[in-house]
């Protein structure tokens, strides 16, 4: 006959379920695995745990828990994949904080905090958030040369974009294909603004070539530096679950514009840069560069502060980013030493304001994310100009890699779990 769990199987029963859910929490609040791992251990630890184990992918958290000679082992999935800035910091803070006073606590006193955290609202309501990935995205159309009218037309047909996208996932309708409708809506916006401005005798063009920054929200920036981090971590699994992730939300946007390209008869070529004085470029830049990353952090559900900081971080780093490549530096090293630079700025900054590193380095280092030249390299690929989209597909690629590099290596020396093999 089966033998009952002792009291104290049972007590390590609960305790293992709440350390999970800190993970699970952690998980769909878009961090990477080291953090979720991390996280876990911390809060095992403080509840008596002896040995805390886990294996970590884009969706599923399996974990161990230790204690003398029982153990309980449990599985969990995430099936919602998004970023929510805010509940990593809280999430965070209270590890850190279990950790620092190196105290025991309860599982009633942790569940507790994991009720307060979990039921806690989204800080900007659909219409607002829209209104974050709008701003954001016009910031990218100067970046990418667009002028006046291009980046107002950006900014409608992003914020309707987003917009929809955020209530169709709110609904629980298949991310991929949301991504999909989110992309055909905001290239069509984007197109029906100029066009209606042209006719009114505006502008003398169409200046239709900007529409490729009309879906830059859609960039999965969060994945794909997470990814690469989880990889320079020796965490494969988790690694190339979410740079598959990406790898798809990519495409499924970049089809989209495809669609629409094709209908209306375009294509995202470059368009010509602007002539400004060096000085004004460089301030415009700043200012363009800081407006950018505050978008997409606060888009990633960001308190105002921590956003301010994301985007001072981004600001300097992408700006100098700039300066590189106007001086004839090749376009990866330029984003190697800009992601470096985000990285060593983000380990002074982050800790001083009690915030995640990865709040501060990722929105500042999305900016420099080439979705226009990804999305290019699809459009090209399904037009079947396969050398066209070598170039552009080899170029993201070895920026992408770059970044992750930058990343990874400010991490390494500023951090000694990373520097040294555990």
């Amino acid at each position: 006959m089966p033998t009952q769990p002792t009291d104290d199987e049972l007590e390590l029963i609960r305790q293992s379920g709440v350390a999970l859910r800190v993970g699970r929490l952690s998980l769909s609040a878009g961090t990477g695995s080291y953090r979720v791992k991390s996280s876990m251990a911390r809060v095992a630890t403080a509840l008596g745990i002896d040995r805390h184990q886990a294996h970590v992918t884009l969706t599923e958290i399996t974990t161990t828990s230790h204690r003398g000679h029982s153990f309980r082992t449990e599985v969990t999935e995430v099936r919602s994949v998004g970023i929510n800035a805010d509940r990593l910091s809280e999430l965070e803070r209270l590890a850190g904080s279990l950790a620092a006073n190196d105290r025991r606590v309860t599982v009633e006193e942790i569940s507790a905090d994991l009720d307060r955290i979990e039921s806690k609202p989204l800080l900007y309501r659909p219409a607002v958030n829209a209104l974050w990935a709008a701003i954001a995205c016009a910031a990218f159309a100067f970046l990418n040369n667009g002028g006046p009218v291009e980046m107002a037309a950006v900014f409608v047909g992003a914020w309707l974009g987003q917009l929809v996208r955020r209530l169709l996932l709110h609904r629980g309708l298949n991310q991929f294909g949301v991504t999909m409708v989110a992309a055909a809506l905001a290239c069509l916006t984007y197109l029906g603004v100029v066009s209606v401005v042209h006719q009114l005798g505006a502008t003398e063009t169409r200046h239709a070539a900007g529409y490729i920054s009309a879906v830059l929200f859609l960039i999965p920036g969060f994945p794909l530096v997470t990814g690469g981090l989880d990889l320079a971590k020796l965490d494969f699994s988790a690694g190339v679950a979410r740079l598959s992730y990406a790898l798809v939300v990519l495409t499924s946007a970049a089809l989209a514009v495809w669609g629409v390209s094709t209908i209306a008869g375009l294509s995202p070529d470059p368009a010509v840069p602007p002539a400004f004085d060096p000085v004004l470029l460089t301030v415009l830049r700043l200012i363009a560069s800081f407006v950018g990353v505050l978008g997409f952090a606060l888009m990633f559900n960001s308190p105002w502060r921590m956003a301010v900081a994301a985007a001072t971080v981004g600001m300097v780093a992408n700006t100098v980013r700039l300066l590189l490549v106007d001086a004839d530096m090749p376009a990866q090293a330029a984003a190697a030493c800009a992601a470096l630079l985000v990285g060593v700025l983000a380990a002074v900054i982050a800790p001083r304001m009690r915030i995640p590193r990865i709040t501060v380095s990722v929105p500042a280092v999305v900016i420099m994310v080439p979705g226009a030249a990804a999305y290019r390299a699809i459009f090209h690929l399904s037009n079947g100009d396969t050398t066209q989209a070598l170039a552009y597909g080899v170029q993201a690629g070895l920026v992408v890699i770059a970044l992750c590099i930058g990343l990874a290596v400010a991490r390494m020396v500023s951090d000694r779990e990373w520097a040294f093999e555990r």
